[in-house]
């Protein structure tokens, strides 16, 4: 192989390159936050989700870039699983539009009659309109027409190789070949972190006559499977969400990729038959366009009718302890048919929620700064318990309910109300003390130490699963520490008016002394009506819900 020859290949990739990196950028600035409305706004459903894939890919020609940003929306919570799994196989769709720009203008137009005018008057747009709008389509501009020249070189190129060298043991593309070819197909993919672009080169080289039409399809495949390292790059420390998605997309790449390799004879038989009966043009690059949007096509017909599936089998992987957490164990719509066990069912639940709830709050009075993130995900975690409970309770409203049920309904429910009020009072209570300064006042820092431990132990005490708990103890516990919150109240007022303390720091501590009392309350509530729906039913073998694991 000759300097020239090696310089003209490693060129043309490099302008190639260029030209794509220009052009997707340049598309992406111009639209400002145009593709993220649309990929937020458009995914309602699964076929729009599936025709905004497709067109987005195919306007900013980066189905990395599609991927990347629908990996972002699921990871902020925007967009939901399975509409994302469709906008992936959209992109995937997308993404053959690089194929038959490259077939279609790269072999079958003057290509420098318009890429090297495209150059000029792109970048005379980028250099007096800058980061405007009609300087990001200057630079559009400017690598559309970059795109095409490191096609035309890459095409020279290619020809001249395949008047050197001798393919014809490539010929019958035995399945050691086309598995290199594929896995070749696939490195370049991973080493330009582009398969639109290790595409286009394959193309052009099958176009020059540099490979056979099976290897260079095989290659195809291969470039098509690599482009799944971006998304899997993209997820390194995101959330179990964005992990299922870079699954889901990977799953849908190699599994279209395998069938198309097990059919790869097949497809291409029939599409050279087609072209040539409905008079299309037989050459290799064309063909290979369409090879690449048929394989595409007929993987989301494959992948279609098993969307739920997979989105059940991904769901049910990357789990966190939180998303376990937020699992009923209890519940099960079989037990709905039996209403006393139903109804025992609740109440185990209902102890779990009440575990979460008191860990939370003895957390947030944590005399270290408190751990805002893991109050947060368990925040998360119980107000899915909390909507689960609700919609059993619904379910269980319908069926008969002996008379000494009647009331079990509504205390679920009120039981349900407290231990979430709770929560949110945790929640917010972690965040007043993360941002508190020091008191500044020995005695009265103490005795408000010496409250917070004891409605600690109050929080501890109200566990219904607890043998020694009763409702009159945890009363009597709640009844003592209204008089010590009155006690601090006056003692805070005092120590603001005499000046010991700021008016602001003072009115913090007693919003935040405010906020202990009320989570008190409410876990006393909680405890009490929780043990009087007990009542209503046969006592357990199990006791509600150990949660000193949830304290913990």
């Amino acid at each position: 192989m000759s300097v020239s020859l090696i310089a003209g290949l490693v060129g043309g990739i490099g302008l190639f390159l260029l030209g794509m990196h220009l052009m997707t950028d340049g598309l992406k600035l111009a639209a400002g936050g145009a593709l993220a409305n649309m990929l937020s706004r458009w995914t309602g459903t699964p076929l729009r989700g599936l025709l905004s894939g497709a067109l987005i890919t195919a306007i900013v020609q980066s189905s990395s870039a599609v991927t990347v940003a629908t990996i972002g929306f699921v990871n902020a919570g925007l967009m939901r699983l399975s509409n994302a799994l469709t906008v992936i196989y959209g992109s995937n769709v997308g993404t053959t539009m690089t194929g038959w720009l490259v077939a279609i203008v790269g072999f079958h137009v003057n290509v420098r009659a318009f890429a090297l005018p495209a150059v000029g008057i792109g970048m005379l747009a980028q250099l007096f309109a800058g980061e405007r709008r009609v300087g990001a389509f200057g630079r559009a501009l400017a690598g559309f027409g970059v795109f095409f020249l490191g096609i035309e070189a890459l095409k020279t190129t290619f020809l001249g190789l395949g008047d050197r060298f001798d393919l014809s043991a490539f010929a019958a593309a035995g399945p050691g070949d086309v598995a290199l070819a594929a896995g070749v197909g696939f490195a370049l993919t991973l080493l330009m972190q582009s398969s639109s672009a290790a595409i286009a080169v394959v193309l052009t080289a099958a176009g020059g006559g540099a490979l056979p039409l099976t290897i260079a399809a095989a290659a195809i495949v291969g470039g098509n499977v690599g482009t799944t390292s971006t998304a899997a790059i993209s997820v390194l420390g995101a959330t179990p969400n964005a992990r299922r998605v870079a699954a889901g997309h990977i799953a849908f790449n190699v599994i279209t990729g395998v069938v198309a390799l097990a059919l790869l004879p097949f497809i291409l038989f029939g599409l050279a038959w087609a072209a040539r009966k409905l008079d299309i043009g037989t050459g290799s690059a064309t063909l290979l366009a369409l090879f690449h949007s048929i394989f595409n096509v007929l993987g989301v017909a494959l992948m279609w009718p098993l969307r739920g599936r997979l989105v059940g089998f991904l769901e049910e992987r990357f789990r966190t302890a939180q998303e376990d957490e937020a699992r009923p164990r209890f519940l099960d719509r079989n037990v709905l048919a039996t209403p006393p066990l139903a109804v025992r069912a609740l109440g185990l639940e209902l102890g779990r929620i009440g575990g979460i709830a008191r860990g939370m709050g003895i957390r947030s009075l944590s005399v270290l700064s408190p751990d805002t993130a893991r109050l947060a995900a368990e925040r998360r975690a119980l107000d899915a318990l909390v909507d689960v409970v609700g919609s059993f309770v619904a379910s269980l409203q319908r069926s008969k309910l002996p008379a000494e049920l009647d009331g079990a309904l509504p205390a679920a429910l009120r039981v349900a109300r407290y231990y979430s009020e709770a929560a949110e009072l945790a929640t917010l209570l972690a965040a007043q003390r993360r941002d508190q300064t020091a008191l500044g006042v020995e005695k009265l820092a103490s005795e408000i130490a010496l409250y917070t431990a004891d409605v600690a132990a109050l929080l501890l005490a109200a566990d219904v699963g607890l043998a020694v708990y009763t409702p009159e103890s945890c009363a009597a516990r709640l009844a003592a520490l209204e008089d010590e919150y009155a006690a601090l109240k006056s003692s805070l007022l005092q120590a603001g008016t005499r000046e010991e303390v700021p008016v602001r720091r003072m009115v913090d501590e007693l919003d935040a002394l405010s906020n202990v009392r009320r989570m008190a309350q409410q876990i006393e509530r909680g405890a009490r009506h929780l043990a009087d729906m007990a009542a209503r039913v046969e006592e357990p073998e199990t006791p509600y819900a150990p949660t000193r694991e949830s304290v913990a």
